[in-house]
Order: structure tokens, then C-alpha cells, then sequence
């Protein structure tokens, strides 16, 4: 798009380069839309806040092709299963949480929910792979550049930046505006976005920095070391994290502040300190890179755009890192928005396709948010079976947490108290239904006339596959036509930036339908049969447990892998009822 006000135009400004606007670019730029991106820093992130990669966003990547890119740079599942809970690194565990699936009770579940599994990369190696590859795909990234402020009408956005090495400022005009701009957005402000919550609950400090710690963890390794010591000594609250970013000599270390008092005076001295009293070994050789003070937030946004102007990210969730929610989100909220920016730049939607970007994922801002800091107050059980107070001295903690080693009821009483405590945890090391179960409901979804399957065990735990529309679709392994091809996955067949239609051996009217319909909208509309001896087969028997329609029903994939339409069985007129669903979905009526 042109506008004589303008000194650069496109289609999409991105303002941010995190993981919520780099990948916004990554998808944009593979749906062929022509997308720029501004970051005021020079490069990607240089520390590795972001960390535990979801199930669901590796999905995202595998839909864009850069799966074994990612998983090349990861920490593999395997190795991120434990969490401990210590007096240090290198002192007395009080316990062990088995975290991210890996436990015994719950992997099997992790392995049948998705064709792919969790694993740990931090944000200073995922940004790059999302950055180069975007690039290759047509994205431009101009790096120093600032957001100063914008303008919106009817056509498009007018965005001033500046260029922080010259001090020049420019215009940059666009069809749409994505706020990725971090927790401190200045688009979310400008924009006037009402806000649920507070900023500033609690305050933390990371420390990043190289230690060999392999005499400690490579033999009982875990990636998360929650560490209880006393606080009043190192300006803390008595709980610390010691997080692993590469086995076992790379690791960022987070040590609580009290947030209603002034800030600690940091230092590499002080930073080194405080590392070496969680690690437990004074003469350890410790190089610190980096230290930073940072708080902990409790705020959602309760509308995440207005107009052709939409926030992503931490621009509008803001929460601590419970659950490892944070740039999982920030993702999922780009994937979300991308295919229905990409359908409306081609003409095959209506704008009002972009509102339902706001309608799906505000629920789920609210929801991470409440989550994450629900798991941090759920430490507070952890402290009370302990019996202590991180105010305490040392003597005094010390002295309270050993009384659960005491042969005495009350010994017993306090082994069983953390034991439940522990268990808790469960919801912030091992929710895979807050991670898959994401359920939308919007004018991008035609309601079936039927309620959501009601779920019997724990909803933030357990993820429960469905069909039903505006849920995921489940997966589940198939075999193409071609016996020597692998196995692909029901998600493999859908998304790529195009609606998919999904049928049964009986199915042939939908087929058809798909076919007429896809020409008439001017889209792709792939259709596919499963069974035996169709386009894909139903090796294990899954797909039909799973699938909640008959062999001649249909299901309607969004390209983000939502169910749009189901219809149970065969209808009368398939290509009608094909064609008002997609016209409803696309905002083409």
C-alpha cells in the first residue's frame, strides 16, 4: 500500500522483536504477506529469560517447518523432568516434583496429546531461529528503531519511529499495526486498552552466568533448583531459583526482593554472593554476565485492540513465570492472529475477521495470568508445612525444617502437610489442560448446537481431546497411500496457512463440496478422507475414538489448527452448508 504521508509502507508493522513479534513475522512472512518489523534493540535477546517451549508452540513451529530447527537448539524433554526443592544446590532436597510430563503417571498422556513433545530453549538461542527465518521468508527486521507513536483511519495506521542511532524520525504506514512491545507497551497505553490487575506485586532480581555444576546435577540433574534459605543477609525474601540454560555450566539465577522496600544495590561482588549461598559451595568459580532487577505483575488486558491497531504478548498478559507461560502465549497469540491478517490482506476474509483475534484470546490472557500467579502463591503451602517464615534468621529456619525430620506426630504431621503441599505444584510444573484446552468461542467458530463435552478430571491438569467447535483438533498418527512414507499426524495434514476439510471413507459429498466451494471463495480448501484405502488411514484406531462424528460427517480445520465447523453426518446439501459456514467464518456474508 502507498500513502504520499508515508516514508515506508506495508502491509504489517510489527513493533517488537520478542518471541510474541518475531513470530508474528515468522508467520506473516510464510503466508506471504509483505510484514516489517521495529526493534529499539540492536540484536535479540541477550539474556535467557524465556525457557519451557509447550507442546502447543512447538506445534506452531512444526506448522511452519522449523520443528529440528528448534529442537537443534532445545534442551530435550528428557533432561527437564525434575524440579527441586532445597536448602541449595548443593545441601539437602526436601523434595523432587516430576515436571513437564516426564512422570510415569503422566507422559503417556503428554505423548498422546501431540506428534511433538516440550523441551528448553532459552530466548537468547529460540529468537534467532524465529528472526532468521523469517527473514528468509521476506520479513525485514530494522533494529535501533523506537516506537514513538501512531494514528489510525479507516485504511490503515500512520506509525512516527525513530532511528536511535540518528535521531531521525519517520513515518511508516500500514494496513495493520501489531503491538509487541513487552510489558512496558507503549502501544497498549496509547490505544487507552482497559486493564485488569496490578503491576508490581513483587520484585525479583536474575543473575546470569557460568558455573560448573556438573559434580552437583549431572548424576540428579534437574532444570529447576527452588532454593529456601534465609533472606535478611542478601536483601531478599528467602526464596530463590537456580535455573539451568545449558547443562551444566550455564544458568540464570532469580533471587526474590521484598517490593515495599527500596531496591537492592547490586554489584557483580553481590550477584556473585547471592549465587554462591543458593549453590552452597563458598569457593565456587562463579562468572557473572549479567544482573538485572526486574517485578513480578498480576495484569491482563480486557480488550487487546482497537481497531486495525492489535497487542500481542506481554503488551497485554503480564505475569511471572509460573508454568512457563510467558512467551508460550506471547506465540500462540501471533498464531492466532497471522492466518486471519493474512486471509483479510488477500481478500479472501472481511475485516471483521480481525476482531475475533480479541473475542478468542483476551479468555486466555485472563486465564495464564490468574495461573501463573495462583502458582506462585501456591508456594506459600510449601512455607507453612515447612513451618517458616522467610523473614526468619538461620537458625530459626533451620531449626523449623527439621522438624519434619522428628520421629514424633508432629514430625509425621509436617512430612504429610508437604507432601499435599508438593502436590499442588502439580498445577504449575504438569498442566496440560491450561496448555492444550484452550477453547474458543467467537464469530470464527459455527456453533454445532451441542453443549462442550463436560470433562471429569481436573481441567487445568488433564487435557481432554474434542472436536467440538472452536477446541483444538486432537491428534492422532495416520498412514499416507504410500507405504514407506512415515506417519503424519492429523495436525500435520491441517494448517499451513489454509482451512482443511476432514472426512470420513463415506465422505465423498464433502470432498466434492470442498472442491466447488474453494473455487467459488477463491481459497484453498484442501479435503481429505481417512479410512482404509482413502487419502490417509487410521492405523491405531485412533482418529475414530477421537474424531466425535460419523464416517460421512465433516470436520471444518482452521489454518491455527481450530475446529471451525463439524457437522456429525451427512447433510443434505454439503456444498451449502459448507459454503455458509466458511462465508460466516471468513465474514464474507
Amino acid at each position: 500500500m502507498t500513502t504520499p504521508n508515508a516514508d515506508l509502507s506495508t502491509d504489517v508493522f510489527i513493533v517488537g522483536s520478542g518471541p510474541a513479534g518475531a513470530s508474528a513475522a515468522l508467520f506473516l512472512a510464510t503466508y506471504g504477506v509483505e510484514v516489517v518489523v521495529a526493534s529499539k534493540y540492536g540484536n535479540t535477546a541477550n539474556t535467557p529469560r524465556a525457557h519451557i517451549t509447550n507442546q502447543r508452540t512447538i506445534e506452531t513451529m512444526r506448522d511452519m517447518g522449523i520443528e529440528d530447527q528448534v529442537m537443534a537448539e532445545a534442551v530435550p524433554h528428557h533432561m527437564i523432568g525434575e524440579t527441586v526443592f532445597c536448602t541449595s544446590v548443593a545441601g539437602e532436597e526436601f523434595s523432587r516434583v516430576r515436571s513437564w510430563g516426564n512422570g510415569p503417571d503422566r507422559e503417556g498422556e503428554y505423548i498422546a496429546a501431540s506428534p511433538t513433545l516440550n523441551c528448553d530453549i532459552p530466548q537468547t538461542l529460540f529468537e534467532p531461529v524465529l528472526v532468521r527465518n523469517a527473514m528468509a521468508r521476506g520479513a525485514v527486521f530494522r533494529w535501533k528503531t523506537e516506537y514513538v507513536s501512531h494514528t489510525q483511519d479507516a485504511e490503515g495506521v500512520s506509525t512516527v519511529v525513530r532511528d536511535r542511532m540518528t535521531g531521525h524520525e519517520y513515518t511508516v504506514r500500514s494496513r495493520y499495526l501489531i503491538g509487541a512491545d513487552g510489558g512496558r507497551s507503549q502501544i497498549a497505553a496509547d490505544l487507552g486498552l482497559p486493564m485488569e490487575g496490578q503491576m508490581g506485586v513483587g520484585g525479583s532480581m536474575n543473575i546470569v552466568c557460568e558455573m560448573d555444576l556438573r559434580e552437583w546435577c549431572e548424576n540428579r540433574p534437574s532444570s529447576l533448583y527452588w532454593v529456601l534459605q534465609p533472606g535478611a543477609n542478601t536483601g531478599g525474601i528467602g526464596l530463590g531459583l537456580v535455573r539451568m540454560v545449558r547443562p551444566w555450566n550455564e544458568w540464570l539465577v532469580t533471587w526474590g526482593y521484598d517490593i515495599n522496600q527500596p531496591p537492592p544495590e547490586m554489584d557483580d561482588q553481590k550477584a556473585e554472593d547471592i549465587v554462591r549461598n543458593l549453590i552452597g559451595v563458598p569457593d565456587l568459580d562463579i562468572k557473572v554476565t549479567d544482573w538485572s532487577l526486574w517485578t513480578v505483575n498480576d495484569l491482563y488486558a480486557r480488550e487487546n485492540m482497537v481497531g486495525r491497531v492489535l497487542c500481542v504478548g506481554d503488551a497485554v498478559h503480564r505475569h511471572p513465570p509460573g508454568n512457563g507461560l510467558g512467551s508460550n502465549t506471547s506465540i500462540q497469540d501471533s498464531y492466532n492472529l497471522a492466518w486471519k491478517l493474512a486471509m483479510i490482506l488477500r481478500g479472501q476474509a472481511g475485516e471483521g475477521l480481525a476482531a475475533t483475534y480479541n473475542d478468542e484470546r483476551v479468555p486466555v490472557g485472563r486465564q495464564i495470568v490468574r495461573r501463573a500467579n495462583q502458582s506462585i502463591a501456591d508456594f506459600d503451602h510449601v512455607l507453612d508445612a515447612l513451618g517458616i517464615d522467610p523473614a526468619d534468621d538461620d537458625a530459626t529456619m533451620r531449626a523449623a525444617m527439621d522438624r519434619r525430620k522428628e520421629a514424633s506426630a508432629e514430625g509425621e504431621r509436617r512430612r504429610q502437610a508437604l507432601r499435599d503441599a508438593l502436590e499442588l505444584k502439580n498445577y504449575e510444573f504438569n498442566a496440560l489442560g491450561v496448555e492444550f484446552g484452550q477453547r474458543y468461542e467467537s464469530a470464527a467458530v459455527v456453533p454445532d448446537g451441542t453443549d462442550w463435552p463436560v470433562q471429569e478430571s481436573d481441567p487445568q491438569l488433564h487435557y481432554q481431546p474434542t472436536t467440538h467447535p472452536g477446541a483444538r483438533l486432537p491428534h492422532a498418527w495416520l498412514s499416507g497411500a504410500n507405504p514407506s512414507a512415515p506417519r503424519i499426524s492429523t495436525l500435520d495434514i491441517c494448517g499451513q496457512g489454509r482451512f482443511t476439510v476432514l472426512t470420513g471413507t463415506n465422505g465423498e459429498a464433502w470432498v466434492e463440496a470442498a472442491e466447488k466451494v474453494a473455487a467459488e471463495l477463491g481459497i484453498e480448501l484442501p479435503a481429505f478422507r481417512i479410512g482404509p484405502a482413502q487419502d490417509y488411514a487410521d492405523i491405531y484406531g485412533d482418529w475414530g475414538r477421537l474424531r466425535e462424528i460419523a464416517d460421512d460427517g465433516c470436520l471444518l480445520v482452521r489454518p491455527d489448527h481450530h475446529i471451525a465447523f463439524r457437522a456429525h453426518t451427512a447433510v443434505d446439501d454439503a456444498e451449502a452448508a459448507l459454503r455458509e459456514a466458511l462465508e460466516t467464518v471468513l465474514h464474507r456474508a
